[in-house]
């Protein structure tokens, strides 16, 4: 790399456990290996960040897996050429609703305890009992409009034939979800960690379903920077690549993962308790208060553990790309019926570029 070539970056980021990655890259020196200078900048919600990257404040964003199409469809605003060369996690979503649901929902079903994961059939149950006695629609937060979250929740309540028009659905940062839930603005959100365990130590919410009980093994979040952004310095993309997956193979060993809770606790980062934290990242999902926890080993997912190709999480294939497209248009068919056809998620999931951050690694491990 060039002595001359500007190697600083402006990082997005928001405060969440799979922001994991960027925050050890950072710590841990990933990016100074590659003669990287990153600033990392927490963003208060989705939208804000989407704004400040396409506007160019930020050089590169933690995003939302389906940000970076949304944004190619033009159905996020005006459309933009943001493109992704690398998926940084998987799964790492639940959905977690109030105790006062839980309340409702074993007295007018008549349950001693919820079966975990709960089955949509259960809640359809309720909202059927709650419709014929004329009371408010149930309402449930995710992130933002283009996100795993909300078509999550959408594919949740189709599991237990669950009409749209029966709940009612709105979105909320991140960082608001647990205070939301509390003041019972919310009855249920579907949103990443620490904001789960934190309504479950704080007694205020149970974690129903995770991610990984509707979806398997999907991309969540990636990296996303502008077209325009990475032809003007391709090579210092090829080292943030190299050194974020750096940080994910590191990320793969569970002994790894308490030092990373430790480093995500400080108040720069997450500034959230290390107990809120830890339990997704070493596969343990919490689920109600004085409950014993569900094992998931898949919670959070950075790296593959013990398989052939230990990238395979990491590559924006197409296959992933055009698996999220599908569910787009299934979720806004009226924003996308003319401009789907003209997407080629090849141009957005861009193997080529992370194809050359993994030689850009082999060559510095030589």
């Amino acid at each position: 790399m060039s002595a001359i070539l500007n190697t600083s970056l402006n990082i997005g980021f928001v405060k969440l456990t799979d922001a994991a990655p960027y925050v050890i890259a950072k710590e841990l020196g990933f990016f100074d290996k590659y003669a990287l200078d990153v600033d990392l900048r927490p963003q208060n919600s989705w939208s804000t960040l989407r704004d400040k990257l396409e506007a160019g404040m930020l050089d590169a964003a933690q995003m939302l897996a389906p940000m970076p199409i949304a944004s190619a469809l033009g159905i996020s605003g005006a459309r933009q050429d943001i493109i992704t060369p690398l998926v940084t996690s998987q799964n790492g979503n639940a959905i977690t609703i109030s105790i006062a649901l839980v309340e409702e929902i074993k007295t007018a079903l008549s349950l001693d305890s919820l079966p975990l994961p709960m089955p949509a059939s259960i809640l359809k149950q309720l909202i059927d009992i709650r419709k014929q006695n004329n009371k408010a629609k149930l309402r449930f937060a995710s992130v933002f409009p283009f996100s795993c979250h909300y078509l999550q929740l959408l594919d949740y309540f189709a599991q237990g034939d669950i009409a749209l028009n029966d709940v009612e659905l709105l979105f909320i940062p991140p960082t608001s979800m647990t205070d939301s839930l509390a003041s019972e603005d919310i009855d249920g959100f579907c949103v990443g960690g620490p904001y789960n365990a934190s309504s479950v130590r704080k007694q205020i919410g149970a974690t129903i379903v995770t991610s990984y009980d509707i979806w398997q093994d999907r991309a969540e979040k990636v990296l996303g920077i502008t077209e325009e952004a990475y032809k003007q310095r391709p090579e210092v993309f090829h080292a943030l690549c190299a050194a974020i997956i750096d940080a994910c193979e590191w990320l793969k060993d569970v002994p790894n993962r308490f030092e990373a809770a430790r480093i995500l606790a400080q108040d720069k980062y997450l500034s959230t308790p290390i107990e809120c934290i830890a339990p997704s990242l070493i596969g343990s999902c919490l689920t109600m208060y004085g409950v014993s926890p569900r094992h998931l080993t898949h919670y959070n997912r950075f790296s593959a553990l013990n398989e052939k190709d230990e990238l395979a999480i990491n590559r924006p294939s197409a296959e992933q790309g055009t698996w999220l497209l599908n569910k787009i248009q299934h979720a806004w068919p009226h924003l996308c019926p003319t401009t789907s056809a003209n997407i080629k998620i090849e141009d957005c999931f861009r193997e080529d570029i992370f194809d050359q951050a993994v030689a850009l690694r082999l060559a510095t491990k030589a």
